[in-house]
Protein backbone atom coordinates (compact mmCIF):
# COMPACT_ATOMS: atom_id res chain seq x y z
CA UNK A 1 0.00 0.00 0.00
CA UNK A 2 1.29 3.44 -0.93
CA UNK A 3 1.59 5.89 2.00
CA UNK A 4 -0.66 8.93 1.69
CA UNK A 5 2.26 11.34 1.41
CA UNK A 6 3.69 9.39 -1.58
CA UNK A 7 0.47 9.39 -3.63
CA UNK A 8 1.23 12.69 -5.44
CA UNK A 9 4.63 11.27 -6.41
CA UNK A 10 3.00 8.08 -7.69
CA UNK A 11 0.60 10.11 -9.84
CA UNK A 12 3.47 12.19 -11.19
CA UNK A 13 5.53 9.08 -12.00
CA UNK A 14 2.60 7.45 -13.80
CA UNK A 15 2.23 10.62 -15.88
CA UNK A 16 5.95 10.54 -16.66
CA UNK A 17 5.75 6.88 -17.64
CA UNK A 18 2.85 7.68 -19.98
CA UNK A 19 4.86 10.51 -21.55
CA UNK A 20 7.80 8.18 -22.10
CA UNK A 21 5.56 5.49 -23.57
CA UNK A 22 3.95 7.98 -25.94
CA UNK A 23 7.36 9.27 -27.01
CA UNK A 24 8.55 5.71 -27.58
CA UNK A 25 5.57 4.90 -29.79
CA UNK A 26 5.98 7.99 -31.95
CA UNK A 27 8.10 6.73 -34.84
CA UNK A 28 7.23 9.61 -37.17
CA UNK A 29 10.15 11.72 -35.96
CA UNK A 30 13.51 11.37 -34.27
CA UNK A 31 13.67 11.36 -30.50
CA UNK A 32 15.09 14.73 -29.48
CA UNK A 33 17.57 15.13 -26.66
CA UNK A 34 15.73 18.14 -25.25
CA UNK A 35 12.49 16.14 -24.95
CA UNK A 36 14.25 13.36 -23.06
CA UNK A 37 16.13 15.76 -20.79
CA UNK A 38 12.89 17.56 -19.96
CA UNK A 39 11.34 14.29 -18.79
CA UNK A 40 14.56 13.35 -16.99
CA UNK A 41 14.46 16.58 -15.00
CA UNK A 42 10.90 15.72 -13.97
CA UNK A 43 12.09 12.30 -12.77
CA UNK A 44 14.92 13.89 -10.78
CA UNK A 45 12.40 16.18 -9.11
CA UNK A 46 10.19 13.26 -8.07
CA UNK A 47 13.11 11.16 -6.83
CA UNK A 48 14.32 14.10 -4.73
CA UNK A 49 10.82 14.53 -3.27
CA UNK A 50 10.59 10.82 -2.55
CA UNK A 51 13.97 10.84 -0.82
CA UNK A 52 12.84 13.72 1.36
CA UNK A 53 9.65 11.92 2.42
CA UNK A 54 11.44 8.65 3.17
CA UNK A 55 14.21 10.39 5.08
CA UNK A 56 11.57 11.91 7.35
CA UNK A 57 9.77 8.58 7.85
CA UNK A 58 12.62 6.07 7.88
CA UNK A 59 14.70 5.16 10.96
CA UNK A 60 18.08 6.83 11.11
CA UNK A 61 19.87 3.56 10.36
CA UNK A 62 18.00 2.76 7.16
CA UNK A 63 18.51 4.06 3.64
CA UNK A 64 15.96 6.39 2.13
CA UNK A 65 17.00 5.90 -1.45
CA UNK A 66 14.13 4.53 -3.55
CA UNK A 67 14.90 1.19 -5.10
CA UNK A 68 13.44 0.76 -8.59
CA UNK A 69 14.20 -2.93 -8.81
CA UNK A 70 13.62 -5.00 -11.90
CA UNK A 71 11.04 -7.05 -10.10
CA UNK A 72 9.27 -4.11 -8.59
CA UNK A 73 10.18 -5.04 -5.02
CA UNK A 74 10.15 -2.76 -2.02
CA UNK A 75 12.87 -0.28 -1.35
CA UNK A 76 15.64 -1.60 0.80
CA UNK A 77 18.36 -0.19 2.93
CA UNK A 78 22.04 -0.92 2.44
CA UNK A 79 21.78 -4.05 4.53
CA UNK A 80 18.74 -5.28 2.64
CA UNK A 81 16.29 -4.31 5.37
CA UNK A 82 13.00 -3.18 3.89
CA UNK A 83 11.99 0.37 4.75
CA UNK A 84 8.39 -0.52 3.89
CA UNK A 85 6.12 -3.19 5.31
CA UNK A 86 5.10 -4.36 1.84
CA UNK A 87 6.03 -3.73 -1.80
CA UNK A 88 5.29 -0.17 -2.78
CA UNK A 89 3.81 0.67 -6.16
CA UNK A 90 5.90 3.84 -6.27
CA UNK A 91 9.05 1.71 -6.58
CA UNK A 92 7.43 -0.46 -9.25
CA UNK A 93 6.43 2.51 -11.40
CA UNK A 94 9.80 4.16 -10.79
CA UNK A 95 11.47 0.97 -12.07
CA UNK A 96 9.42 1.20 -15.27
CA UNK A 97 10.32 4.86 -15.65
CA UNK A 98 14.04 4.23 -15.25
CA UNK A 99 13.92 1.23 -17.58
CA UNK A 100 12.42 3.40 -20.31
CA UNK A 101 14.45 6.49 -19.53
CA UNK A 102 17.77 4.63 -19.67
CA UNK A 103 16.88 3.32 -23.12
CA UNK A 104 16.02 6.84 -24.24
CA UNK A 105 19.46 7.97 -23.09
CA UNK A 106 20.97 5.25 -25.28
CA UNK A 107 18.81 6.39 -28.19
CA UNK A 108 19.97 10.02 -28.02
CA UNK A 109 23.61 8.97 -27.80
CA UNK A 110 24.16 9.56 -24.08
CA UNK A 111 25.21 5.97 -23.42
CA UNK A 112 28.17 7.07 -21.28
CA UNK A 113 26.03 8.83 -18.70
CA UNK A 114 24.57 7.64 -15.40
CA UNK A 115 20.88 7.26 -16.37
CA UNK A 116 21.80 5.10 -19.39
CA UNK A 117 23.31 2.33 -17.29
CA UNK A 118 20.11 1.33 -15.49
CA UNK A 119 18.85 -0.99 -18.24
CA UNK A 120 22.26 -2.66 -18.51
CA UNK A 121 22.39 -3.24 -14.75
CA UNK A 122 18.90 -4.78 -14.82
CA UNK A 123 19.87 -7.13 -17.66
CA UNK A 124 23.11 -8.16 -15.96
CA UNK A 125 21.23 -8.84 -12.76
CA UNK A 126 18.81 -11.16 -14.55
CA UNK A 127 21.55 -13.07 -16.38
CA UNK A 128 23.60 -13.53 -13.20
CA UNK A 129 20.52 -14.76 -11.35
CA UNK A 130 20.01 -17.43 -13.99
CA UNK A 131 23.69 -18.40 -13.91
CA UNK A 132 23.47 -18.78 -10.16
CA UNK A 133 20.35 -20.93 -10.51
CA UNK A 134 21.97 -23.38 -12.91
CA UNK A 135 25.57 -23.28 -11.69
CA UNK A 136 26.57 -23.57 -15.34
CA UNK A 137 29.30 -20.97 -15.63
CA UNK A 138 33.07 -20.67 -15.61
CA UNK A 139 35.53 -17.87 -14.90
CA UNK A 140 35.70 -17.16 -18.62
CA UNK A 141 31.94 -16.64 -18.79
CA UNK A 142 31.67 -14.19 -15.90
CA UNK A 143 34.91 -12.21 -16.29
CA UNK A 144 33.34 -10.06 -19.07
CA UNK A 145 30.62 -9.07 -16.60
CA UNK A 146 33.30 -7.91 -14.17
CA UNK A 147 34.91 -5.85 -16.93
CA UNK A 148 31.58 -4.32 -17.92
CA UNK A 149 30.80 -3.57 -14.29
CA UNK A 150 34.12 -1.74 -13.95
CA UNK A 151 33.31 0.29 -17.07
CA UNK A 152 29.91 1.27 -15.65
CA UNK A 153 31.54 2.21 -12.35
CA UNK A 154 33.88 4.49 -14.23
CA UNK A 155 30.90 6.24 -15.83
CA UNK A 156 29.37 6.80 -12.39
CA UNK A 157 32.67 8.00 -10.98
CA UNK A 158 33.12 10.58 -13.74
CA UNK A 159 29.56 11.84 -13.41
CA UNK A 160 29.96 12.06 -9.65
CA UNK A 161 33.20 14.04 -9.91
CA UNK A 162 31.82 16.42 -12.53
CA UNK A 163 28.38 16.84 -10.89
CA UNK A 164 26.88 16.06 -14.27
CA UNK A 165 23.85 14.38 -12.70
CA UNK A 166 22.13 15.00 -9.37
CA UNK A 167 23.55 13.14 -6.40
CA UNK A 168 20.33 11.14 -5.67
CA UNK A 169 20.38 9.65 -9.18
CA UNK A 170 24.07 8.74 -9.04
CA UNK A 171 23.61 7.28 -5.56
CA UNK A 172 20.64 5.24 -6.75
CA UNK A 173 22.59 3.78 -9.68
CA UNK A 174 25.58 3.08 -7.48
CA UNK A 175 23.33 1.13 -5.13
CA UNK A 176 21.99 -0.93 -8.04
CA UNK A 177 25.53 -1.50 -9.29
CA UNK A 178 26.65 -2.64 -5.84
CA UNK A 179 23.83 -5.19 -5.83
CA UNK A 180 24.98 -6.67 -9.14
CA UNK A 181 28.57 -6.70 -7.91
CA UNK A 182 27.50 -8.72 -4.87
CA UNK A 183 25.83 -11.22 -7.20
CA UNK A 184 28.99 -11.44 -9.27
CA UNK A 185 31.17 -11.92 -6.20
CA UNK A 186 28.94 -14.78 -5.09
CA UNK A 187 29.51 -16.52 -8.42
CA UNK A 188 33.28 -16.03 -8.17
CA UNK A 189 33.23 -17.23 -4.56
CA UNK A 190 31.41 -20.40 -5.58
CA UNK A 191 34.14 -21.13 -8.12
CA UNK A 192 36.87 -20.43 -5.57
CA UNK A 193 35.91 -23.64 -3.77
CA UNK A 194 36.64 -25.63 -6.92
CA UNK A 195 39.92 -27.50 -6.72
CA UNK A 196 42.41 -27.03 -9.58
CA UNK A 197 42.29 -30.77 -10.33
CA UNK A 198 38.57 -30.56 -11.08
CA UNK A 199 38.64 -27.44 -13.27
CA UNK A 200 38.92 -29.34 -16.61
CA UNK A 201 35.96 -31.57 -15.71
CA UNK A 202 33.96 -28.54 -14.58
CA UNK A 203 34.63 -26.65 -17.80
CA UNK A 204 33.66 -29.64 -19.89
CA UNK A 205 30.43 -30.16 -17.93
CA UNK A 206 29.50 -26.51 -18.43
CA UNK A 207 30.14 -26.85 -22.17
CA UNK A 208 28.05 -30.03 -22.35
CA UNK A 209 25.22 -28.34 -20.50
CA UNK A 210 25.31 -25.44 -22.93
CA UNK A 211 25.21 -27.81 -25.90
CA UNK A 212 22.31 -29.71 -24.34
CA UNK A 213 20.45 -26.45 -23.76
CA UNK A 214 20.91 -25.54 -27.42
CA UNK A 215 19.66 -28.97 -28.44
CA UNK A 216 16.62 -28.66 -26.22
CA UNK A 217 15.69 -25.36 -27.86
CA UNK A 218 15.62 -26.88 -31.33
CA UNK A 219 12.25 -28.02 -32.69
CA UNK A 220 13.76 -31.45 -33.34
CA UNK A 221 16.99 -32.36 -31.58
CA UNK A 222 19.84 -34.07 -33.42
CA UNK A 223 19.76 -37.63 -32.07
CA UNK A 224 23.38 -38.36 -33.00
CA UNK A 225 24.60 -35.28 -31.16
CA UNK A 226 22.42 -36.07 -28.15
CA UNK A 227 23.74 -39.62 -28.02
CA UNK A 228 27.36 -38.38 -28.12
CA UNK A 229 26.76 -35.90 -25.29
CA UNK A 230 24.99 -38.51 -23.20
CA UNK A 231 27.86 -40.92 -23.73
CA UNK A 232 30.34 -38.26 -22.62
CA UNK A 233 28.31 -37.62 -19.48
CA UNK A 234 28.42 -41.33 -18.70
CA UNK A 235 32.20 -41.40 -19.13
CA UNK A 236 32.59 -38.47 -16.73
CA UNK A 237 30.24 -40.15 -14.27
CA UNK A 238 32.31 -43.34 -14.49
CA UNK A 239 35.33 -41.42 -13.16
CA UNK A 240 33.64 -41.07 -9.78
CA UNK A 241 34.41 -43.47 -6.96
CA UNK A 242 31.64 -43.79 -4.39
CA UNK A 243 30.10 -40.67 -5.89
CA UNK A 244 33.33 -38.61 -5.60
CA UNK A 245 35.82 -37.31 -8.14
CA UNK A 246 39.28 -38.23 -6.87
CA UNK A 247 42.53 -36.33 -7.19
CA UNK A 248 45.75 -37.60 -8.85
CA UNK A 249 46.57 -41.10 -7.67
CA UNK A 250 43.11 -41.50 -6.18
CA UNK A 251 44.34 -40.64 -2.71
CA UNK A 252 42.45 -37.37 -2.16
CA UNK A 253 38.97 -35.94 -2.59
CA UNK A 254 39.39 -32.41 -4.05
CA UNK A 255 37.01 -29.60 -3.14
CA UNK A 256 34.15 -28.72 -5.47
CA UNK A 257 32.38 -32.09 -5.48
CA UNK A 258 28.91 -30.62 -4.99
CA UNK A 259 29.31 -28.21 -7.91
CA UNK A 260 30.39 -30.96 -10.31
CA UNK A 261 27.81 -33.45 -9.07
CA UNK A 262 25.09 -30.84 -9.53
CA UNK A 263 26.18 -30.12 -13.10
CA UNK A 264 26.45 -33.82 -13.89
CA UNK A 265 22.99 -34.56 -12.52
CA UNK A 266 21.58 -31.57 -14.38
CA UNK A 267 23.19 -32.80 -17.59
CA UNK A 268 21.56 -36.22 -17.28
CA UNK A 269 18.25 -34.59 -16.41
CA UNK A 270 18.43 -32.33 -19.46
CA UNK A 271 19.30 -35.25 -21.71
CA UNK A 272 16.34 -37.19 -20.36
CA UNK A 273 14.13 -34.15 -20.82
CA UNK A 274 15.18 -33.92 -24.48
CA UNK A 275 14.62 -37.62 -25.01
CA UNK A 276 11.21 -37.44 -23.38
CA UNK A 277 10.30 -34.47 -25.56
CA UNK A 278 11.52 -36.32 -28.62
CA UNK A 279 9.22 -39.19 -27.72
CA UNK A 280 6.29 -36.80 -27.58
CA UNK A 281 7.79 -34.83 -30.46
CA UNK A 282 6.71 -31.56 -28.89
CA UNK A 283 6.79 -29.32 -25.85
CA UNK A 284 4.00 -30.08 -23.39
CA UNK A 285 0.76 -28.59 -24.67
CA UNK A 286 0.41 -26.39 -21.61
CA UNK A 287 3.81 -24.79 -22.25
CA UNK A 288 3.51 -24.47 -26.02
CA UNK A 289 2.25 -20.84 -25.95
CA UNK A 290 5.25 -19.80 -23.83
CA UNK A 291 7.64 -21.71 -26.10
CA UNK A 292 6.17 -20.12 -29.23
CA UNK A 293 6.32 -16.67 -27.68
CA UNK A 294 9.95 -17.06 -26.59
CA UNK A 295 10.95 -18.54 -29.94
CA UNK A 296 9.43 -15.58 -31.75
CA UNK A 297 11.15 -13.10 -29.44
CA UNK A 298 14.51 -14.84 -29.84
CA UNK A 299 14.17 -14.76 -33.62
CA UNK A 300 13.36 -11.04 -33.52
CA UNK A 301 16.27 -10.27 -31.18
CA UNK A 302 18.65 -12.35 -33.30
CA UNK A 303 17.55 -10.30 -36.30
CA UNK A 304 18.05 -7.07 -34.37
CA UNK A 305 21.56 -8.19 -33.48
CA UNK A 306 22.37 -8.35 -37.18
CA UNK A 307 20.64 -5.12 -38.19
CA UNK A 308 20.61 -2.99 -35.03
CA UNK A 309 22.94 -0.37 -36.49
CA UNK A 310 20.24 0.49 -39.00
CA UNK A 311 16.93 -0.55 -37.46
CA UNK A 312 17.20 -0.50 -33.67
CA UNK A 313 15.69 2.23 -31.59
CA UNK A 314 16.92 1.29 -28.11
CA UNK A 315 13.56 2.11 -26.54
CA UNK A 316 12.10 -0.82 -28.51
CA UNK A 317 13.95 -3.12 -26.11
CA UNK A 318 11.62 -2.04 -23.31
CA UNK A 319 8.76 -4.15 -24.68
CA UNK A 320 11.02 -7.19 -24.93
CA UNK A 321 12.31 -6.68 -21.38
CA UNK A 322 8.80 -6.36 -19.98
CA UNK A 323 7.59 -9.46 -21.84
CA UNK A 324 10.55 -11.51 -20.63
CA UNK A 325 9.98 -10.34 -17.08
CA UNK A 326 6.34 -11.45 -17.29
CA UNK A 327 7.37 -14.87 -18.60
CA UNK A 328 10.09 -15.22 -15.95
CA UNK A 329 7.55 -14.50 -13.22
CA UNK A 330 5.36 -17.38 -14.44
CA UNK A 331 7.82 -19.86 -12.96
CA UNK A 332 6.93 -21.63 -9.73
CA UNK A 333 9.99 -22.68 -7.72
CA UNK A 334 12.05 -22.08 -10.84
CA UNK A 335 9.86 -24.29 -13.05
CA UNK A 336 7.19 -23.56 -15.63
CA UNK A 337 3.91 -25.25 -14.77
CA UNK A 338 0.80 -26.11 -16.74
CA UNK A 339 -2.76 -24.98 -16.02
CA UNK A 340 -3.05 -27.62 -13.28
CA UNK A 341 0.09 -26.40 -11.55
CA UNK A 342 2.17 -29.44 -12.53
CA UNK A 343 5.71 -29.28 -13.89
CA UNK A 344 5.51 -30.05 -17.61
CA UNK A 345 8.01 -31.44 -20.10
CA UNK A 346 10.27 -29.01 -21.95
CA UNK A 347 11.63 -26.99 -19.02
CA UNK A 348 15.15 -26.57 -20.31
CA UNK A 349 14.05 -25.52 -23.76
CA UNK A 350 12.07 -22.69 -22.20
CA UNK A 351 14.83 -21.73 -19.78
CA UNK A 352 17.41 -21.72 -22.57
CA UNK A 353 15.24 -19.48 -24.73
CA UNK A 354 14.50 -17.19 -21.79
CA UNK A 355 18.15 -16.77 -20.89
CA UNK A 356 19.16 -16.40 -24.50
CA UNK A 357 16.67 -13.55 -24.91
CA UNK A 358 17.96 -11.81 -21.77
CA UNK A 359 21.50 -12.23 -23.09
CA UNK A 360 20.60 -10.77 -26.49
CA UNK A 361 18.96 -7.73 -24.90
CA UNK A 362 22.01 -7.14 -22.72
CA UNK A 363 24.29 -7.42 -25.74
CA UNK A 364 22.20 -4.97 -27.75
CA UNK A 365 22.29 -2.50 -24.87
CA UNK A 366 26.02 -2.81 -24.27
CA UNK A 367 26.80 -2.38 -27.98
CA UNK A 368 24.79 0.83 -28.22
CA UNK A 369 27.04 3.58 -29.55
CA UNK A 370 27.08 7.07 -28.00
CA UNK A 371 25.60 8.58 -31.16
CA UNK A 372 22.24 10.32 -31.30
CA UNK A 373 19.51 8.65 -33.32
CA UNK A 374 19.45 11.67 -35.65
CA UNK A 375 23.09 11.10 -36.61
CA UNK A 376 22.91 7.31 -37.00
CA UNK A 377 22.20 7.46 -40.78
CA UNK A 378 25.42 9.45 -41.23
CA UNK A 379 27.34 7.09 -38.94
CA UNK A 380 26.08 4.07 -40.86
CA UNK A 381 27.00 5.66 -44.19
CA UNK A 382 30.53 6.43 -42.99
CA UNK A 383 30.87 2.92 -41.61
CA UNK A 384 29.88 1.47 -45.00
CA UNK A 385 32.30 3.76 -46.86
CA UNK A 386 35.14 2.75 -44.53
CA UNK A 387 34.33 -0.92 -44.96
CA UNK A 388 34.38 -0.59 -48.76
CA UNK A 389 37.64 1.36 -48.73
CA UNK A 390 39.27 -1.22 -46.48
CA UNK A 391 38.20 -4.00 -48.83
CA UNK A 392 39.59 -2.13 -51.84
CA UNK A 393 42.84 -1.50 -49.98
CA UNK A 394 43.06 -5.13 -48.91
CA UNK A 395 42.75 -6.57 -52.41
CA UNK A 396 45.00 -4.01 -54.08
CA UNK A 397 44.90 -2.20 -57.42
CA UNK A 398 45.39 -1.09 -60.01
CA UNK A 399 42.98 1.80 -59.49
CA UNK A 400 42.13 4.74 -61.66
CA UNK A 401 40.76 8.13 -60.56
CA UNK A 402 37.47 6.96 -62.02
CA UNK A 403 37.42 3.97 -59.63
CA UNK A 404 37.86 6.20 -56.59
CA UNK A 405 35.44 8.91 -57.69
CA UNK A 406 32.33 7.37 -55.99
CA UNK A 407 34.15 7.41 -52.65
CA UNK A 408 35.23 11.03 -53.15
CA UNK A 409 31.64 11.95 -53.93
CA UNK A 410 30.22 10.06 -50.94
CA UNK A 411 32.65 11.71 -48.52
CA UNK A 412 32.00 15.12 -50.07
CA UNK A 413 28.27 14.61 -49.48
CA UNK A 414 28.90 13.79 -45.82
CA UNK A 415 31.27 16.76 -45.47
CA UNK A 416 28.64 19.08 -46.91
CA UNK A 417 26.24 18.14 -44.10
CA UNK A 418 28.44 19.91 -41.55
CA UNK A 419 27.87 23.48 -40.45
CA UNK A 420 30.83 25.16 -38.80
CA UNK A 421 32.39 21.73 -38.46
CA UNK A 422 29.35 20.24 -36.67
CA UNK A 423 26.65 17.82 -37.78
CA UNK A 424 23.41 19.55 -36.85
CA UNK A 425 19.84 18.38 -36.37
CA UNK A 426 16.94 19.79 -38.39
CA UNK A 427 16.24 22.39 -35.71
CA UNK A 428 19.86 23.53 -35.61
CA UNK A 429 20.75 21.74 -32.37
CA UNK A 430 23.98 19.73 -32.08
CA UNK A 431 23.22 16.06 -31.21
CA UNK A 432 25.53 13.68 -29.35
CA UNK A 433 28.20 11.78 -31.29
CA UNK A 434 30.11 14.60 -33.01
CA UNK A 435 33.57 13.33 -32.06
CA UNK A 436 32.86 9.80 -33.28
CA UNK A 437 31.54 11.00 -36.65
CA UNK A 438 34.46 13.37 -37.16
CA UNK A 439 36.88 10.54 -36.33
CA UNK A 440 35.12 8.20 -38.78
CA UNK A 441 35.13 10.87 -41.48
CA UNK A 442 38.83 11.57 -40.96
CA UNK A 443 39.62 7.85 -41.07
CA UNK A 444 37.70 7.48 -44.33
CA UNK A 445 39.62 10.40 -45.85
CA UNK A 446 42.90 8.83 -44.71
CA UNK A 447 41.96 5.52 -46.33
CA UNK A 448 41.15 7.32 -49.56
CA UNK A 449 44.50 9.11 -49.46
CA UNK A 450 46.25 5.77 -48.96
CA UNK A 451 44.53 4.42 -52.05
CA UNK A 452 45.52 7.49 -54.06
CA UNK A 453 49.07 7.12 -52.82
CA UNK A 454 49.21 3.46 -53.83
CA UNK A 455 47.77 4.44 -57.21
CA UNK A 456 50.57 6.97 -57.78
CA UNK A 457 53.18 4.40 -56.67
CA UNK A 458 51.86 1.96 -59.27
CA UNK A 459 52.10 4.64 -61.95
CA UNK A 460 55.72 5.39 -60.96
CA UNK A 461 56.62 1.70 -61.21
CA UNK A 462 55.05 1.43 -64.66
CA UNK A 463 56.89 4.52 -65.94
CA UNK A 464 60.22 3.22 -64.68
Amino acid sequence: MVPQEELPILEALITIRNRLTALKKDTTKFIRAQDVMSIYNSVVKQVTRLNGIREDNAPASSSSTPNPSSNGGPSTGPTGTSTQSEPNRVDTVLADVFALLSLFFLTIGKSRETPAIYCQIASMRQILLHMNETGAYTDQLIIPFRERLDALKEILKKDMESDKHPEPIVRLMMKKLDGVERQLNELFDALSFLSVELVPIHQRLVTIRKELAMLSAEPKANKTQLKALLEELRKIDAKRVDGKFLGPGGSSVPEGQALLSGLLDTGFEMAQDIKAREAEDEIAVGLRPIYDRLSEMKAQLDQLLLTHRWTLRETDLYNYSMSLREIDQMRVDGKFVDADGHKAEGQYALLFLLRRCFGLIYRLMSESEPISEELMPIANKLSTIKKCLNEVLKYGGPYSPRDLYPYHLALHQVDSLRKDGKFCADDGSIPEGQAILVAQLSEAHELLEMLKESMSDDEDEESS
